[in-house]
């Protein structure tokens, strides 16, 4: 089997290294322009010139969204940023806007068209290949038999989403937050309106009466059963949506993904405590919507949503010295809670026996955000290894 890409999402500095410690073997970032995520944080010059040196320095790769859609205006200083990404040497840039494919291509930068082109037939993605795009992301309503097509008749690189939120229309295109916030969603300001609650009106303009107000919101997407059908398709390339994701959610997903992955090309028994862990991390039911023609009633959010807040992510390791590790608190734990560190190569169960604060007093408990804790154990543990909730024995956590 050819080993497919995983590709992650990094919102910051801080979660690019995150995704590529936890196994990602890319990374796609968004920079101060033309990016799809305007209320992201997004990455400076300075910034992606580290994320780029930290990737390369481990054989992995950087991409750059710039995906954005291009009015007259903008298109001098749109050159003139793709030409600063080719001088820091991305891998590769993120482009939806013909006019930004072009410029790209003649000067010289790799270009993957995005999702927004809403890729769904071998027609366009050869059109798309005959200007100069390399791998096409294909629009997340590609179903199997399509996708399967499309990589037998262009011989293109082919990039899918495997995890992580839809959009109620096709890939973004979508007015409704321009209408009902002025952010629009092409410039990447979606408000997501799709999820917001509505009064649902009868004929008479009468309100409806629900337990819950009515929703039209997209349940998740997860591909984690129809890996191995991926891979053999000879997909090129598995990406995780999630640019706004915390540390843990990338960690997460990448690292269950990960060796999810390595198992099926190695052979190896799955794990069940990866899909476990995938769950958890999220607080929105999941499917596998249109690859396995799963497109319906039972993909969507009507009433009666629940989205319960995740506080499984416990702590975060800043290292281990004399029998003791030393992690910032993330939430609540106590001694006698049984827990598990984690990290791209391992998972191990642990409970904890005795902990103490900054000042080495023995404390039960750690309630305070952001604390520095201190727990005994004899096992040493890497920096940016994280402490969760033990996903398949949670009864044990009181």
């Amino acid at each position: 089997m050819m080993k497919p890409e995983l590709l992650a999402p990094a919102g910051d500095l801080e979660r690019l290294k995150v995704a590529l410690m936890y196994g990602a073997d890319a990374v796609y970032i968004g920079g101060a322009l033309f990016s799809l995520r305007a209320n992201a944080i997004n990455f400076t010059k300075e910034q992606m010139i580290e994320g780029i040196l930290f990737a390369h320095s481990l054989n992995k790769k950087v991409y750059v969204t710039a995906n954005i859609s291009l009015h007259s205006k903008e298109m001098k200083l749109a050159e003139e940023y793709l030409k600063e990404l080719k001088e820091i040497n991305v891998d590769a840039i993120i482009a939806s806007d013909p006019t930004i494919v072009k410029m790209a291509h003649d000067i010289g930068l790799e270009v993957h068209l995005s999702t927004q082109q809403s890729t769904i037939n071998y027609e366009a993605a050869l059109f798309w290949k005959s200007i100069g795009v390399t791998r096409i992301v294909l629009a997340r309503e590609a179903n199997k038999d399509e996708i399967k097509e499309i990589i037998e008749k262009t011989g293109m690189e082919i990039e899918v989403f495997i995890h992580g939120a839809m959009c109620s229309a096709y890939s973004g295109r979508c007015v409704l937050s321009n209408y009902f916030t002025a952010r629009d969603s092409n410039r990447g300001g979606c408000s997501q309106i799709c999820r917001w609650d509505f009064d649902l009106l009868d004929s008479n303009l009468n309100n409806l009466t629900k337990e819950k107000r009515f929703s039209f919101s997209t349940k998740d997407l997860s591909q984690f059963h129809h890996i191995e059908d991926m891979i053999e398709k000879k997909i090129t390339s598995f990406k995780i949506e999630g640019r706004m994701r915390s540390i843990y959610y990338v960690a997460t997903v990448v690292s269950s993904y990960r060796k999810l992955i390595d198992s099926i090309l190695n052979n190896e028994k799955i794990d069940e405590s990866l899909e476990k862990a995938l769950d958890k991390v999220s607080n929105r039911d999941s499917t596998s919507h249109f690859y396995n023609y799963n497109e319906g009633v039972e993909t969507q959010y009507y009433n009666n949503r629940i989205e319960p807040s995740n506080q499984d992510f416990l702590g975060l390791v800043l290292g281990t010295k004399d029998n003791m590790i030393m992690l910032e608190q993330r939430n609540n734990f106590k001694v006698g809670h049984e827990v598990e560190f984690f990290n791209a190569h391992e998972t191990v169960s642990f409970k904890i026996e005795e902990m103490f604060n900054e000042n080495k007093e023995p404390i039960l408990e750690a309630p305070h955000p952001k604390q520095i804790i201190y727990i005994k154990s004899e096992k040493k543990y890497d920096p940016y290894t994280m402490m969760r909730k033990r996903v398949v024995d949670n009864e044990n956590y009181l």
